[in-house]
């Protein structure tokens, strides 16, 4: 891997993210996509909907490369991205995030990883990045909130793995799983309350 392209590697690890996110979504009900399980409200369909918005901004807005399409926006409301609306659609979010995919990729593929953008919302003076930091941010804020939606989906059927293609994990059925819950369980007592008797 020594002879890597910088840009392509970046590039990569955001479509593995937006993949694993997109996965998590698979096989389950309109209810289960959209419903938080955490008290912050984080759900699945709300983080494929966030970050839509943050590609669209990073790879779009801030090179002057605005999408046909935008998320609205209600200035009253800052967790308006964080779900979906009753009336919105997954099916509605899924492909405005695949078309976000593709003018991101344009965005991507067009510029060099030097070039600068402006981010109109971040404090004049510091509001300049180029394409690689912008790069770099979304990957890992897309892999960030991929990892949330790994727990998320969890909680919801007990479903893990990146992908169905990358499940980076072992093979194991619900007996060995349980078997490893417990033993982690029983190392946390120990080492806060001392051996377990």
């Amino acid at each position: 891997m020594l002879d890597s392209d910088g840009k392509a590697d970046l590039h990569r690890y955001l479509q593995d993210a937006r993949d694993a996110l997109l996965w998590k979504l698979e096989g389950l009900s309109e209810y289960d996509v959209r419903r938080p399980l955490v008290p912050t409200g984080t759900n699945l369909l709300g983080l494929v909907k966030h970050v839509t918005g943050v590609e669209l901004a990073y790879f779009g807005d801030v090179f002057g490369r605005p999408a046909p399409d935008q998320l609205p926006w209600d200035e009253s409301d800052p967790m308006t991205d964080m779900f979906a609306a009753p009336e919105e659609s997954r099916e509605s979010i899924t492909s405005m995030y695949r078309r976000a995919w593709a003018h991101s990729d344009a965005t991507i593929d067009a510029l060099p990883l030097d070039t600068v953008g402006t981010v109109p919302w971040w404090p004049d003076g510091q509001n300049q990045l180029t394409l690689h930091h912008a790069l770099v941010r979304v990957a890992t804020e897309t892999a960030r909130h991929a990892g949330h939606a790994d727990i998320v989906r969890e909680l919801i059927d007990g479903a893990a793995g990146s992908t169905a293609a990358k499940p980076n994990l072992p093979d194991a059925d619900r007996p060995w799983w349980q078997t490893h819950h417990d033993r982690v369980e029983a190392a946390a007592r120990q080492a806060t309350q001392g051996p377990i008797r």
